[in-house]
């Protein structure tokens, strides 16, 4: 089977998740964590180098004040929980906002190796494509090497994307690494993130022409 060596994830679905099991939209978001967790190590077994957890935009923080402190916090602990990992950690996005967490500024200074490393892990926080490229669209680009002048920079060409929730859409995701990236979409809800979808994911990839455009 060809894995991809770079994975994005696309965790969406916690609030309508919530609203369906009876809870605020709030509510719906440490149950993500669990999943999180999971994809992880079962990524670590199959043997994929890279993944990019998107945790949230920017606009994201236009959503009222209860649900932004909730997913805030789960991004948090979701970071903590994964600097307990064999994982090399990335938190990338606008640490100049307040909307950026404090407690995540020393994982978004540099690449952070944990426990043993392995597994380069970038997760999205507080992230925006507008911010990611502005120095790219300022300077008009560097065609040898058009990732030299973006913030995400450190961040590989992503093969596949996954995005739970049925949406189809990559609201923003990585926009100059996901270029020419699969893009498969699960239909259930993030918080309900079983095995088998990575591996349908997988199988579903591993049977896709990969021209690049060529």
């Amino acid at each position: 089977m060809r894995i991809p060596n770079h994975i994005g994830i696309i965790p969406d679905g916690n609030r309508r998740w919530a609203v369906e099991n009876g809870m605020t939209k709030d509510k719906g978001y440490d149950e993500g964590l669990d999943p999180g967790l999971k994809l992880f190590k079962l990524c670590e077994d199959i043997g994929i180098k890279e993944i990019t957890y998107y945790g949230f935009t920017v606009d994201n923080t236009k959503r009222p004040k209860f649900q932004r402190l909730a997913f805030t916090k789960a991004c948090i602990n979701a970071v903590n929980l994964l600097s307990k990992e064999n994982a090399d950690l990335l938190v990338l996005g606008n640490t100049e906002s307040d909307m950026f967490p404090k407690e995540l500024i020393p994982f978004a200074i540099k690449r952070q190796r944990f426990c043993k490393g392995g597994i380069k892990v970038n997760f999205l926080v507080n992230y925006g494509w507008q911010w990611d490229l502005k120095d790219y669209l300022v300077q008009g680009g560097n065609k040898s090497n058009p990732f030299s002048s973006i913030k995400s920079r450190d961040i590989s060409r992503v093969d596949l994307i996954i995005r739970w929730g049925g949406r189809r859409r990559l609201s923003g995701f990585l926009p100059l690494q996901s270029v020419y990236s699969d893009f498969y979409i699960i239909e259930d809800y993030w918080p309900d993130f079983k095995s088998q979808h990575l591996h349908d994911a997988l199988n579903w990839y591993n049977v896709q022409d990969i021209t690049l455009g060529g």
